[in-house]
């Protein structure tokens, strides 16, 4: 492809990430290359990069195209202003680019260039940008930042920009760490261990791996480190009755059932099945064997599931709750996030994940585990989450996180959460996307606690998980 056929194909992707907003971006961008498969690999990879560069940026550029009065707010707006501010491209060469050529974007009107024009020679920052322009966040979300990381706020949402790594969990089940680094060199695939988690492989340049013999046969899972010291921290032993309360997909599913060596039982619920289902040939590539899937809805109604989660109450020895949150930690993979997150989100979730904890909570054993973890940043969704539910069940009593880490991880936690009772990692920090874990105990002497959500009910709908590779 022309640069400017490369333009041209950023803007429709771009038109098309923005204008259907409900749908993640990825989503969107495997729908219009497949439908495109004229478009090749190269040319797909520099569109994609500008794209998902541009979806970081996004406030910034809008900020500018209001500045300038752009008679347009859309994508071939905010693609042309991209070329000028951040490549640094002369408006000659963008108007090269928007010539009406062959696959090329129609050339720019009087008023596109009149606002263009104002911004040659300059580039994206500007001293007049409110922090939260500058940071490329809504103005919203911003206070909320500040909460949860101080001063620091400015740098950990600057962290958020940055391209996330691929992250590799080994399968214990099938490989050790230096039998599976091995098979990924075989490939031509360099990887390094990671800073925390046990089984984790990072690779030192982005590449795919999903069609490599390693992948295939089951050797590695895609699982970003976070994720996978969320799933240790369930402290998963063989033997052990397991419920992952909210499994999605089955990411962490799968890394407590390799930790369970396919002893004792891991039951997957979700409340849609269609998630479940997505989990199934995973589950058979990594050879784990003793996970149960669990819809918690069903076409043919709730009434079994009713009965179900009564008869499985104080039955098992640890819960996991991941949370339906706003993925504000995962905004590294999936940048639109940024931009279709609505204060509305945020208080429609907050209720949610109250009801999915105060049900989940029934499950656990007297003397057994119950672990909540998000991929958001927010405190809304995390600290002040754990201490509303801590009222609600005085029965249960939190476990500070650095006495489980070493118990369960060969490393050292992070100096931040070694006086803390929560994880929270970053990117900044550790390198991760955003997670949040909390860890609590439900205490063998029970005491009485108020009336939660009651146990027969199936939790509230959660929207789709973002980003599977934070899994």
């Amino acid at each position: 492809m022309t640069p400017g056929a490369r333009v041209a194909a950023t803007i429709e992707l771009l038109d098309e990430i923005v204008s259907r907003s409900e749908r993640p971006a990825d989503l969107v961008a495997n729908a219009y290359f497949r439908s495109r498969r004229y478009i090749g690999s190269g040319d797909r990879r520099a569109v994609s990069e500008r794209v998902w560069s541009i979806l970081r940026r996004y406030g910034q550029l809008t900020w500018w195209l209001e500045r300038t009065r752009h008679p347009d707010r859309g994508a071939r707006a905010i693609v042309a202003a991209d070329l000028l501010l951040v490549d640094g491209l002369d408006m000659a060469a963008v108007q090269a680019m928007f010539d009406g050529g062959s696959y090329r974007p129609a050339p720019l009107d009087d008023g596109e260039q009149r606002a263009l024009r104002q911004m040659d020679g300059h580039s994206l920052p500007h001293p007049e940008q409110p922090d939260w322009v500058r940071l490329n966040i809504q103005e919203w979300v911003a206070p909320h930042f500040q909460e949860a990381y101080g001063d620091a706020w400015g740098r950990e949402i600057a962290a958020l920009e940055t391209p996330p790594p691929v992250d590799l969990r080994v399968n214990r089940l099938k490989a050790s760490v230096e039998q599976a680094r091995a098979a990924l060199g075989r490939e031509g695939i360099d990887t390094e261990p990671m800073r925390y988690a046990t089984d984790g492989l990072r690779l030192r340049r982005r590449l795919s791996v999903v069609r490599g013999e390693a992948f295939q046969n089951g050797l590695v899972e895609i699982q970003d480190e976070g994720s996978q010291l969320v799933a240790a921290l369930v402290d998963a032993k063989p033997g052990m009755q397991i419920a992952d309360y909210c499994a999605g997909a089955g990411g962490k599913t799968l890394a407590m059932a390799a930790c369970m060596n396919n002893k004792g039982r891991v039951v997957a619920m979700d409340i849609y099945e269609s998630r479940l289902d997505r989990s199934a040939q995973r589950l058979r590539r990594a050879g784990a064997h003793n996970v149960e899937r669990r819809a918690l809805q069903t076409k043919d109604g709730d009434a079994d599931n009713r009965k179900w989660l009564k008869r499985q109450a104080g039955a098992f020895d640890r819960v996991l709750v991941d949370a339906p949150c706003t993925g504000t930690g995962t905004w590294r993979r999936n940048p639109d996030g940024r931009w279709t997150l609505r204060p509305e989100d945020l208080a429609e979730l907050v209720p949610k994940q109250a009801a999915i904890l105060d049900a989940a909570a029934k499950l656990v054993k007297p003397g057994g585990g119950l672990i909540y973890a998000t991929c958001s940043v927010l405190p809304a969704e995390n600290e002040h989450q754990i201490a509303a539910f801590l009222e609600r069940h005085p029965e249960f009593e939190v476990v500070p996180v650095a006495a489980i880490w070493r118990e369960v991880l060969a490393s050292e936690p992070p100096p931040e959460a070694e006086n803390a009772p929560y994880l929270r990692l970053s990117p900044l920090k550790h390198g991760t996307d955003g997670f949040f874990a909390a860890a609590l105990v439900r205490k063998s002497a029970q005491k009485a606690a108020p009336e939660a959500a009651p146990v027969e009910e199936a939790p509230p709908e959660a929207p789709e998980e973002p980003g599977e590779a934070a899994a």
